[in-house]
């Protein structure tokens, strides 16, 4: 069995902090209304462009070869989507409560494609879907404390976006290269929208500099560490490590945020990760 060198765990742990760190940020921008969701996701969509496409530039000058016929239009329009109907549900969902919507939301929509396309899941797979989404409805289920169903819904939507973004983007031969030009593709249409809807437009410094955080540290350095760390780890712990993503923003969302963790939000956080561990583990199985 290969061993993970202590270089790959740091790198592989700095990822997953700045991954939620996503939520974290926006939800602080857009909660305290520092800026409004259209001007949230230009910045951070033009911020992460910016950093990626510079460390992209980097690379090519030292390989003496360009990248700029990595990914594609149908990519970015998916990662437009994720985008602003991710910084629109944050306009009333808690950090740690978005983050596990989107990521259920991201592995339905992967399985859901899987199975159409003719994937015969096992035993042990379908427990484990069964048991992820008996969490999510019972996190939506009505309730004090349930989340917001305006911002539920458009962080569905939010994650059916990103599961179709990741299932665009197996085909790449350079993920790194793909996601730098695919944020360069998008940032145009993120303009246009900002453009046209600008009398709505709002923001402080604050909200700018959260933004910015959001785009060009937690998701431009971010994935280039991420896609670091990825040759040291095998593909089923690479799956596995991302179920960190929602508990770290849960707890981000506490001390950072005053968010309150609920004993629904954490019954419902082991049910959907906990099921998504097993589907990922019977999959494992099934391919050996």
């Amino acid at each position: 069995m290969r061993q993970t060198s202590t270089k790959t765990l740091i790198l592989t742990a700095i990822t997953m902090m700045a991954f939620a760190a996503n939520s974290v940020l926006c939800r602080q921008a857009l909660g305290d209304d520092h800026i409004d969701p259209i001007g949230f996701t230009t910045v951070r969509l033009l911020s992460g462009a910016i950093i990626l496409a510079f460390l992209m530039h980097v690379q090519a000058n030292k390989r003496q070869r360009s990248y700029f016929r990595d990914g594609s239009w149908h990519s970015a329009a998916a990662l437009f989507t994720y985008a602003v109907t991710f910084s629109y549900a944050y306009i009333t969902l808690d950090a740690g409560a978005g983050a596990l919507i989107l990521f259920a939301l991201v592995q339905a929509t992967m399985i859901g494609v899987g199975l159409w396309r003719g994937d015969r899941p096992s035993a042990i797979e379908w427990a484990g879907m069964a048991i992820a989404m008996g969490g999510l409805v019972y996190l939506l289920s009505p309730g004090l404390s349930a989340p917001p169903i305006q911002g539920a819904t458009l962080m569905a939507v939010s994650g059916i976006a990103w599961g179709i973004y990741s299932l665009l983007g197996r085909s790449e031969t350079n993920p790194m290269a793909a996601t730098a030009n695919n944020f360069v593709r998008a940032a145009p249409f993120m303009v246009l929208l900002a453009i046209a809807l600008w009398p709505s437009l709002h923001s402080d410094v604050e909200g700018i500099l959260l933004a910015v955080a959001s785009g060009a540290i937690a998701s431009g350095i971010g994935y280039s560490i991420w896609y670091a760390a990825l040759p040291g780890l095998v593909a089923s712990t690479a799956a596995t490590v991302q179920l960190t993503v929602p508990a770290i923003a849960a707890v981000g969302g506490v001390l950072f945020l005053g968010e309150t963790l609920t004993i629904r939000l954490v019954m419902a956080g082991i049910l959907i990760l906990g099921g998504v561990a097993i589907a990922i583990q019977g999959r494992n199985r099934a391919s050996r």
